[in-house]
Protein backbone atom coordinates (compact mmCIF):
# COMPACT_ATOMS: atom_id res chain seq x y z
CA UNK A 1 0.00 0.00 0.00
CA UNK A 2 1.16 3.24 -0.99
CA UNK A 3 1.78 6.39 1.89
CA UNK A 4 -1.07 8.19 0.64
CA UNK A 5 -3.73 4.64 1.23
CA UNK A 6 -2.14 4.23 5.00
CA UNK A 7 -2.75 8.16 5.90
CA UNK A 8 -6.23 7.69 4.71
CA UNK A 9 -6.64 5.17 6.49
CA UNK A 10 -5.15 6.17 9.59
CA UNK A 11 -6.70 9.85 9.13
CA UNK A 12 -10.29 7.48 9.38
CA UNK A 13 -9.18 5.99 13.04
CA UNK A 14 -8.16 9.17 14.07
CA UNK A 15 -12.01 10.14 13.22
CA UNK A 16 -13.02 7.54 15.22
CA UNK A 17 -11.54 8.26 18.26
CA UNK A 18 -12.38 12.04 18.37
CA UNK A 19 -15.91 11.38 17.98
CA UNK A 20 -16.18 8.53 20.65
CA UNK A 21 -14.44 11.35 22.96
CA UNK A 22 -15.81 14.63 22.24
CA UNK A 23 -19.58 15.88 21.01
CA UNK A 24 -17.95 16.40 17.34
CA UNK A 25 -20.41 15.32 14.26
CA UNK A 26 -18.10 12.71 12.98
CA UNK A 27 -19.76 13.28 9.34
CA UNK A 28 -18.46 17.43 9.67
CA UNK A 29 -15.03 15.51 9.63
CA UNK A 30 -15.69 13.47 7.32
CA UNK A 31 -16.49 16.30 4.54
CA UNK A 32 -13.36 17.89 6.05
CA UNK A 33 -11.30 14.91 5.53
CA UNK A 34 -12.59 14.46 1.76
CA UNK A 35 -11.76 17.99 0.80
CA UNK A 36 -8.13 17.93 2.12
CA UNK A 37 -7.05 14.25 0.76
CA UNK A 38 -9.36 15.09 -2.50
CA UNK A 39 -8.46 18.68 -3.28
CA UNK A 40 -4.25 18.31 -2.52
CA UNK A 41 -3.46 14.63 -2.36
CA UNK A 42 -5.67 14.01 -5.72
CA UNK A 43 -6.38 17.50 -7.01
CA UNK A 44 -9.99 16.47 -7.41
CA UNK A 45 -12.55 19.41 -8.08
CA UNK A 46 -15.59 19.82 -5.35
CA UNK A 47 -17.55 18.27 -7.78
CA UNK A 48 -15.64 15.25 -8.23
CA UNK A 49 -15.27 14.72 -4.74
CA UNK A 50 -18.99 15.01 -4.00
CA UNK A 51 -19.64 12.36 -6.90
CA UNK A 52 -20.78 9.57 -4.57
CA UNK A 53 -22.64 12.05 -2.35
CA UNK A 54 -25.42 9.38 -1.11
CA UNK A 55 -28.20 10.71 -2.35
CA UNK A 56 -31.03 8.01 -2.37
CA UNK A 57 -30.18 7.39 1.30
CA UNK A 58 -30.05 11.31 2.46
CA UNK A 59 -33.32 11.23 0.74
CA UNK A 60 -34.62 8.10 2.65
CA UNK A 61 -33.49 9.62 6.08
CA UNK A 62 -35.32 12.89 5.00
CA UNK A 63 -38.80 11.44 3.83
CA UNK A 64 -38.75 9.03 6.76
CA UNK A 65 -37.83 11.21 9.64
CA UNK A 66 -39.78 13.74 7.93
CA UNK A 67 -43.12 11.75 7.80
CA UNK A 68 -42.58 10.08 11.19
CA UNK A 69 -42.25 12.40 12.94
CA UNK A 70 -45.42 14.16 12.20
CA UNK A 71 -47.33 10.37 13.04
CA UNK A 72 -45.14 9.91 16.32
CA UNK A 73 -46.62 14.03 17.11
CA UNK A 74 -50.53 13.26 16.33
CA UNK A 75 -50.48 10.20 18.52
CA UNK A 76 -49.90 7.18 15.42
CA UNK A 77 -46.72 5.27 16.51
CA UNK A 78 -48.37 5.55 20.12
CA UNK A 79 -51.24 3.84 19.00
CA UNK A 80 -49.12 1.03 17.29
CA UNK A 81 -46.73 0.78 20.17
CA UNK A 82 -49.96 0.50 22.75
CA UNK A 83 -51.56 -2.51 20.37
CA UNK A 84 -48.15 -4.29 20.25
CA UNK A 85 -47.95 -4.64 23.64
CA UNK A 86 -51.36 -5.37 24.57
CA UNK A 87 -51.56 -8.03 21.84
CA UNK A 88 -48.53 -10.12 23.35
CA UNK A 89 -50.54 -9.70 27.15
CA UNK A 90 -47.10 -8.27 28.90
CA UNK A 91 -44.83 -10.95 27.07
CA UNK A 92 -42.56 -8.06 25.78
CA UNK A 93 -39.83 -10.43 24.72
CA UNK A 94 -42.16 -11.55 21.91
CA UNK A 95 -42.49 -8.07 20.09
CA UNK A 96 -39.17 -7.84 18.82
CA UNK A 97 -39.19 -11.12 17.09
CA UNK A 98 -42.87 -10.40 15.56
CA UNK A 99 -40.59 -7.11 14.14
CA UNK A 100 -37.96 -9.72 12.91
CA UNK A 101 -40.57 -11.75 10.87
CA UNK A 102 -41.97 -9.38 9.46
CA UNK A 103 -39.22 -7.65 8.20
CA UNK A 104 -37.97 -10.90 6.70
CA UNK A 105 -40.97 -11.45 4.96
CA UNK A 106 -41.28 -7.77 3.47
CA UNK A 107 -37.92 -8.64 1.96
CA UNK A 108 -38.07 -12.02 0.86
CA UNK A 109 -41.26 -10.84 -1.34
CA UNK A 110 -38.76 -8.24 -3.05
CA UNK A 111 -38.59 -5.38 -1.10
CA UNK A 112 -35.28 -3.39 -1.05
CA UNK A 113 -34.10 -3.96 2.78
CA UNK A 114 -33.81 -0.01 3.27
CA UNK A 115 -37.62 0.14 2.42
CA UNK A 116 -38.58 -2.48 5.37
CA UNK A 117 -36.39 -1.03 7.63
CA UNK A 118 -37.82 2.15 7.19
CA UNK A 119 -41.29 1.11 7.63
CA UNK A 120 -40.54 -0.53 10.45
CA UNK A 121 -38.01 1.27 12.37
CA UNK A 122 -40.38 4.18 13.63
CA UNK A 123 -42.62 1.53 15.59
CA UNK A 124 -39.77 -0.52 16.33
CA UNK A 125 -37.63 2.02 18.37
CA UNK A 126 -40.81 3.56 19.62
CA UNK A 127 -41.63 0.18 21.66
CA UNK A 128 -38.11 -0.16 22.80
CA UNK A 129 -38.46 3.47 24.69
CA UNK A 130 -42.10 2.12 25.52
CA UNK A 131 -41.03 -1.06 26.96
CA UNK A 132 -37.54 -0.33 28.01
CA UNK A 133 -36.17 -3.05 25.45
CA UNK A 134 -32.52 -1.86 24.20
CA UNK A 135 -32.25 0.57 21.09
CA UNK A 136 -29.38 -1.65 19.66
CA UNK A 137 -30.99 -4.85 20.48
CA UNK A 138 -34.51 -3.42 18.44
CA UNK A 139 -32.73 -2.39 15.88
CA UNK A 140 -30.07 -5.58 15.39
CA UNK A 141 -33.63 -7.23 15.44
CA UNK A 142 -35.21 -5.16 11.90
CA UNK A 143 -32.26 -5.32 10.02
CA UNK A 144 -31.11 -8.90 10.83
CA UNK A 145 -34.67 -9.52 9.89
CA UNK A 146 -34.50 -7.63 6.94
CA UNK A 147 -31.34 -9.55 5.76
CA UNK A 148 -32.54 -12.61 7.09
CA UNK A 149 -35.26 -12.67 3.89
CA UNK A 150 -32.98 -10.99 1.16
CA UNK A 151 -31.76 -13.86 -0.43
CA UNK A 152 -34.53 -15.21 -1.21
CA UNK A 153 -35.10 -16.52 -5.01
CA UNK A 154 -37.03 -13.26 -5.61
CA UNK A 155 -35.20 -10.93 -3.76
CA UNK A 156 -32.83 -8.02 -5.35
CA UNK A 157 -29.58 -9.16 -3.61
CA UNK A 158 -30.66 -13.42 -3.96
CA UNK A 159 -31.02 -12.57 -7.82
CA UNK A 160 -27.78 -10.50 -7.92
CA UNK A 161 -25.94 -13.09 -5.99
CA UNK A 162 -27.06 -15.72 -8.81
CA UNK A 163 -26.47 -13.84 -11.92
CA UNK A 164 -23.18 -12.76 -11.22
CA UNK A 165 -22.37 -16.97 -10.36
CA UNK A 166 -23.86 -18.23 -13.34
CA UNK A 167 -21.89 -15.10 -15.98
CA UNK A 168 -19.11 -16.60 -14.19
CA UNK A 169 -19.84 -20.45 -15.39
CA UNK A 170 -21.13 -21.32 -11.30
CA UNK A 171 -24.47 -22.80 -10.58
CA UNK A 172 -25.70 -22.09 -6.96
CA UNK A 173 -28.66 -23.21 -4.93
CA UNK A 174 -30.89 -20.51 -4.88
CA UNK A 175 -32.83 -22.81 -1.34
CA UNK A 176 -29.18 -22.61 0.45
CA UNK A 177 -28.53 -19.47 -0.01
CA UNK A 178 -31.61 -18.27 1.58
CA UNK A 179 -31.83 -20.82 4.18
CA UNK A 180 -28.02 -19.76 4.90
CA UNK A 181 -28.53 -16.17 5.38
CA UNK A 182 -31.97 -17.05 7.43
CA UNK A 183 -29.98 -18.81 9.51
CA UNK A 184 -27.04 -17.07 10.10
CA UNK A 185 -29.04 -14.14 10.77
CA UNK A 186 -31.20 -16.15 13.63
CA UNK A 187 -28.08 -16.92 15.02
CA UNK A 188 -26.30 -13.36 15.38
CA UNK A 189 -29.65 -12.13 16.81
CA UNK A 190 -30.35 -15.09 19.40
CA UNK A 191 -26.82 -14.66 20.69
CA UNK A 192 -26.90 -10.73 20.58
CA UNK A 193 -30.03 -11.24 22.87
CA UNK A 194 -28.12 -13.56 25.31
CA UNK A 195 -25.36 -11.41 25.66
CA UNK A 196 -27.03 -8.27 26.04
CA UNK A 197 -28.95 -9.89 28.82
CA UNK A 198 -25.98 -11.59 30.26
CA UNK A 199 -24.71 -8.21 30.72
CA UNK A 200 -28.13 -6.34 32.05
CA UNK A 201 -28.31 -4.07 28.88
CA UNK A 202 -31.36 -5.75 26.94
CA UNK A 203 -33.95 -3.91 29.13
CA UNK A 204 -33.81 -0.87 30.68
CA UNK A 205 -36.48 2.16 32.00
CA UNK A 206 -39.42 2.39 30.33
CA UNK A 207 -39.72 5.51 28.63
CA UNK A 208 -43.71 5.76 27.25
CA UNK A 209 -43.38 9.49 26.96
CA UNK A 210 -40.83 8.93 24.05
CA UNK A 211 -43.41 8.05 21.77
CA UNK A 212 -46.17 9.76 23.68
CA UNK A 213 -46.88 12.54 20.81
CA UNK A 214 -44.00 14.80 22.10
CA UNK A 215 -40.67 16.02 19.93
CA UNK A 216 -39.42 13.40 17.73
CA UNK A 217 -36.14 11.71 19.04
CA UNK A 218 -32.90 12.85 16.71
CA UNK A 219 -29.96 11.26 16.21
CA UNK A 220 -26.73 12.42 18.44
CA UNK A 221 -24.41 14.61 16.28
CA UNK A 222 -22.03 11.79 15.84
CA UNK A 223 -20.07 11.34 19.41
CA UNK A 224 -22.38 13.25 21.44
CA UNK A 225 -24.40 12.24 24.43
CA UNK A 226 -22.92 10.32 27.48
CA UNK A 227 -19.13 8.73 27.83
CA UNK A 228 -18.88 5.25 27.51
CA UNK A 229 -16.60 5.45 30.31
CA UNK A 230 -18.55 6.26 33.90
CA UNK A 231 -21.98 6.93 31.74
CA UNK A 232 -25.11 6.67 33.40
CA UNK A 233 -27.72 4.08 31.49
CA UNK A 234 -31.42 4.73 30.67
CA UNK A 235 -31.79 1.73 33.17
CA UNK A 236 -30.42 4.31 35.87
CA UNK A 237 -27.12 2.32 36.09
CA UNK A 238 -24.07 3.89 36.49
CA UNK A 239 -21.51 1.82 34.43
CA UNK A 240 -18.13 2.40 35.22
CA UNK A 241 -15.23 2.23 32.68
CA UNK A 242 -14.39 -1.61 31.13
CA UNK A 243 -18.21 -2.00 31.25
CA UNK A 244 -18.40 -2.33 35.16
CA UNK A 245 -21.87 -2.02 36.45
CA UNK A 246 -21.77 0.33 39.71
CA UNK A 247 -25.13 0.05 41.09
CA UNK A 248 -27.92 -2.01 40.15
CA UNK A 249 -30.79 -1.09 37.37
CA UNK A 250 -33.83 0.04 37.78
CA UNK A 251 -36.29 -2.67 37.50
CA UNK A 252 -37.85 -3.57 34.27
CA UNK A 253 -41.28 -3.74 34.74
CA UNK A 254 -43.42 -2.99 31.52
CA UNK A 255 -44.93 0.96 32.05
CA UNK A 256 -48.79 0.66 31.96
CA UNK A 257 -50.46 0.82 28.81
CA UNK A 258 -52.47 4.05 27.86
CA UNK A 259 -55.10 4.21 25.08
CA UNK A 260 -54.46 6.37 22.12
CA UNK A 261 -57.01 7.77 20.58
CA UNK A 262 -58.08 7.28 17.31
CA UNK A 263 -58.55 10.89 16.04
CA UNK A 264 -59.40 11.67 12.11
CA UNK A 265 -55.56 12.63 11.86
CA UNK A 266 -54.65 8.91 13.03
CA UNK A 267 -57.09 7.49 11.00
CA UNK A 268 -55.15 9.43 7.98
CA UNK A 269 -51.95 8.70 9.22
CA UNK A 270 -52.71 4.98 9.27
CA UNK A 271 -54.19 5.07 5.77
CA UNK A 272 -50.44 6.88 5.05
CA UNK A 273 -48.40 4.27 5.90
CA UNK A 274 -50.50 1.82 4.59
CA UNK A 275 -50.34 3.50 1.01
CA UNK A 276 -46.74 4.16 2.23
CA UNK A 277 -46.65 0.10 2.71
CA UNK A 278 -48.23 -0.67 -0.62
CA UNK A 279 -45.56 1.66 -2.81
CA UNK A 280 -42.43 0.68 -1.29
CA UNK A 281 -43.24 -3.74 -1.04
CA UNK A 282 -45.80 -3.46 -4.24
CA UNK A 283 -44.80 -1.20 -7.05
CA UNK A 284 -40.90 -0.81 -5.14
CA UNK A 285 -41.00 2.77 -5.39
CA UNK A 286 -38.46 4.70 -3.24
CA UNK A 287 -39.20 4.83 0.76
CA UNK A 288 -38.19 8.50 0.43
CA UNK A 289 -40.39 10.17 -1.96
CA UNK A 290 -43.22 8.41 -0.55
CA UNK A 291 -42.21 9.69 2.78
CA UNK A 292 -41.84 12.95 1.55
CA UNK A 293 -45.51 12.95 -0.36
CA UNK A 294 -47.02 11.58 2.60
CA UNK A 295 -45.47 14.34 4.72
CA UNK A 296 -47.13 16.61 2.43
CA UNK A 297 -50.53 15.26 3.16
CA UNK A 298 -50.16 15.37 6.66
CA UNK A 299 -48.79 19.16 6.79
CA UNK A 300 -52.00 20.28 5.04
CA UNK A 301 -54.05 18.47 7.55
CA UNK A 302 -51.93 20.49 10.45
CA UNK A 303 -50.95 24.12 9.34
CA UNK A 304 -51.46 25.03 13.29
CA UNK A 305 -47.96 23.19 13.78
CA UNK A 306 -46.28 24.37 10.45
CA UNK A 307 -43.09 25.50 12.86
CA UNK A 308 -42.60 21.45 13.55
CA UNK A 309 -42.87 20.10 10.20
CA UNK A 310 -38.90 19.94 9.53
CA UNK A 311 -37.99 19.75 13.03
CA UNK A 312 -38.37 16.43 13.34
CA UNK A 313 -36.17 15.57 10.64
CA UNK A 314 -32.95 13.95 11.39
CA UNK A 315 -30.59 16.71 9.80
CA UNK A 316 -27.98 15.09 12.23
CA UNK A 317 -28.01 11.49 10.83
CA UNK A 318 -28.19 13.30 7.31
CA UNK A 319 -24.92 14.84 8.01
CA UNK A 320 -23.47 11.69 9.78
CA UNK A 321 -23.60 9.74 6.81
CA UNK A 322 -23.07 11.82 4.00
CA UNK A 323 -19.99 13.06 5.59
CA UNK A 324 -18.27 9.36 6.15
CA UNK A 325 -19.82 7.80 2.77
CA UNK A 326 -18.21 10.93 1.13
CA UNK A 327 -14.82 10.06 2.45
CA UNK A 328 -14.83 6.31 2.34
CA UNK A 329 -15.59 7.08 -1.37
CA UNK A 330 -11.80 8.18 -1.48
CA UNK A 331 -11.08 4.71 -0.28
CA UNK A 332 -12.14 3.25 -3.40
CA UNK A 333 -10.46 6.26 -5.48
CA UNK A 334 -7.21 5.97 -3.87
CA UNK A 335 -7.35 1.99 -4.41
CA UNK A 336 -7.34 0.93 -0.80
CA UNK A 337 -9.93 -1.64 -1.62
CA UNK A 338 -8.51 -3.15 -4.82
CA UNK A 339 -5.54 -3.37 -2.62
CA UNK A 340 -7.06 -5.59 0.51
CA UNK A 341 -8.60 -7.28 -2.32
CA UNK A 342 -5.26 -8.40 -4.02
CA UNK A 343 -3.18 -8.70 -0.84
CA UNK A 344 -6.47 -11.17 -0.01
CA UNK A 345 -6.15 -13.29 -3.20
CA UNK A 346 -2.10 -13.61 -3.25
CA UNK A 347 -2.45 -15.29 -0.02
CA UNK A 348 -3.05 -18.66 -1.88
CA UNK A 349 -4.27 -21.05 0.57
CA UNK A 350 -8.25 -21.03 -0.58
CA UNK A 351 -9.64 -20.99 3.34
CA UNK A 352 -7.62 -18.51 4.22
CA UNK A 353 -8.44 -16.57 1.58
CA UNK A 354 -12.10 -16.87 1.50
CA UNK A 355 -12.35 -15.91 5.18
CA UNK A 356 -9.83 -12.81 4.37
CA UNK A 357 -12.33 -11.69 1.63
CA UNK A 358 -15.31 -12.09 3.98
CA UNK A 359 -13.54 -9.24 5.75
CA UNK A 360 -12.72 -7.32 3.59
CA UNK A 361 -16.33 -7.48 2.09
CA UNK A 362 -18.11 -6.96 5.54
CA UNK A 363 -15.54 -4.23 6.59
CA UNK A 364 -16.02 -2.21 3.38
CA UNK A 365 -19.76 -2.62 3.65
CA UNK A 366 -20.05 -1.21 7.16
CA UNK A 367 -19.20 2.16 5.15
CA UNK A 368 -21.07 1.47 1.69
CA UNK A 369 -23.29 -0.08 -0.06
CA UNK A 370 -24.18 -3.79 0.65
CA UNK A 371 -25.72 -4.31 -2.87
CA UNK A 372 -22.85 -2.40 -4.38
CA UNK A 373 -20.54 -4.06 -3.09
CA UNK A 374 -21.82 -7.07 -4.24
CA UNK A 375 -21.26 -6.67 -7.81
CA UNK A 376 -17.93 -5.46 -6.49
CA UNK A 377 -16.53 -8.55 -4.66
CA UNK A 378 -18.74 -11.40 -5.39
CA UNK A 379 -16.49 -11.52 -8.66
CA UNK A 380 -13.71 -11.69 -6.41
CA UNK A 381 -14.16 -15.04 -5.76
CA UNK A 382 -13.94 -15.97 -9.02
CA UNK A 383 -10.88 -17.15 -9.17
CA UNK A 384 -10.68 -18.39 -5.82
CA UNK A 385 -13.25 -21.17 -7.12
CA UNK A 386 -11.53 -21.72 -10.16
CA UNK A 387 -8.79 -22.85 -8.71
CA UNK A 388 -9.79 -25.01 -5.60
CA UNK A 389 -12.47 -27.27 -4.54
CA UNK A 390 -14.50 -24.83 -2.50
CA UNK A 391 -18.08 -25.10 -3.35
CA UNK A 392 -19.27 -21.92 -4.94
CA UNK A 393 -22.76 -21.91 -3.14
CA UNK A 394 -20.86 -21.64 0.11
CA UNK A 395 -18.32 -19.19 -0.74
CA UNK A 396 -20.81 -16.82 -2.24
CA UNK A 397 -23.28 -17.32 0.29
CA UNK A 398 -20.67 -16.41 3.19
CA UNK A 399 -19.67 -13.25 1.00
CA UNK A 400 -23.23 -12.41 0.68
CA UNK A 401 -23.66 -12.73 4.28
CA UNK A 402 -20.77 -10.61 5.77
CA UNK A 403 -21.42 -7.95 3.33
CA UNK A 404 -25.16 -7.45 4.63
CA UNK A 405 -25.00 -8.68 8.49
CA UNK A 406 -22.18 -5.72 9.25
CA UNK A 407 -25.39 -3.20 8.27
CA UNK A 408 -26.07 -2.54 12.09
CA UNK A 409 -23.22 0.38 11.45
CA UNK A 410 -24.41 3.92 11.79
CA UNK A 411 -22.86 4.71 8.58
CA UNK A 412 -25.13 2.09 6.33
CA UNK A 413 -28.40 3.37 5.33
CA UNK A 414 -30.22 0.61 7.54
CA UNK A 415 -28.16 1.55 10.55
CA UNK A 416 -28.76 5.47 9.61
CA UNK A 417 -32.09 4.95 9.76
CA UNK A 418 -32.24 3.10 13.58
CA UNK A 419 -30.57 6.02 14.66
CA UNK A 420 -32.92 8.38 13.27
CA UNK A 421 -35.92 7.01 15.14
CA UNK A 422 -34.47 6.09 18.30
CA UNK A 423 -36.41 8.00 20.96
CA UNK A 424 -35.88 9.03 24.38
CA UNK A 425 -32.74 8.39 26.00
CA UNK A 426 -31.04 5.88 23.64
CA UNK A 427 -31.43 8.44 20.99
CA UNK A 428 -28.59 10.08 22.90
CA UNK A 429 -25.88 7.23 23.17
CA UNK A 430 -27.78 5.12 20.49
CA UNK A 431 -24.66 6.10 17.57
CA UNK A 432 -22.01 5.33 19.76
CA UNK A 433 -23.40 1.70 21.14
CA UNK A 434 -23.91 1.04 17.16
CA UNK A 435 -20.56 1.97 16.48
CA UNK A 436 -19.44 -0.44 19.38
CA UNK A 437 -22.08 -3.25 18.56
CA UNK A 438 -21.28 -2.84 14.92
CA UNK A 439 -17.72 -3.50 15.31
CA UNK A 440 -18.48 -6.63 17.54
CA UNK A 441 -20.58 -7.80 14.45
CA UNK A 442 -17.85 -7.11 11.92
CA UNK A 443 -15.16 -8.93 13.78
CA UNK A 444 -17.56 -12.17 14.23
CA UNK A 445 -19.64 -12.34 11.95
CA UNK A 446 -17.60 -13.04 8.92
CA UNK A 447 -15.31 -15.91 10.76
CA UNK A 448 -18.98 -17.42 11.59
CA UNK A 449 -20.11 -17.37 8.39
CA UNK A 450 -16.95 -18.68 7.22
CA UNK A 451 -16.57 -21.49 10.22
CA UNK A 452 -20.40 -22.77 9.46
CA UNK A 453 -20.88 -22.32 5.41
CA UNK A 454 -17.16 -23.27 3.71
CA UNK A 455 -15.08 -24.75 6.35
CA UNK A 456 -17.99 -26.88 7.31
CA UNK A 457 -18.30 -27.94 3.69
CA UNK A 458 -22.84 -27.85 4.54
CA UNK A 459 -23.61 -26.74 1.00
Amino acid sequence: MTLVQILILVVLVVMFVIATKWPINIGIMGFVGAFLFGTFAFGMSDKEILAEFPASIVLTIIGVTFFFSMAQRNGTIKLLVDSAIRAVRGRLGIVPWIFFVIASILTALGTFSPAAVALLAPAAMGFAAASGYSGVVMGAMIINGAHAGAFSPISVSGIIVRDIAKENGFDIDKGALFAASYVINVLVTVLTVIIMRLIGRLRTTPEPEAVDGGASGTAPAGGGGERLGGSTTAAGAAWGKGGTQLTAPAPTAPAPVRTSTLSPQVWLTLSLIAVMVIGAVGFELPIGFLGLACGLVLAFTSMKHSETFVSGISWSTVLLVSGMIVYISLLSKAGVIDSLSTMAVAIGVPLLVAVVLCYVIGISSAFASSTALLTAFIPLSIPLLQQSDLSPTAVMAALAISATIVDVSPFSTNGALVIANAKGTAAKTIWRDLIIYGAIVIAVAPLLTWLLLVVSDVM
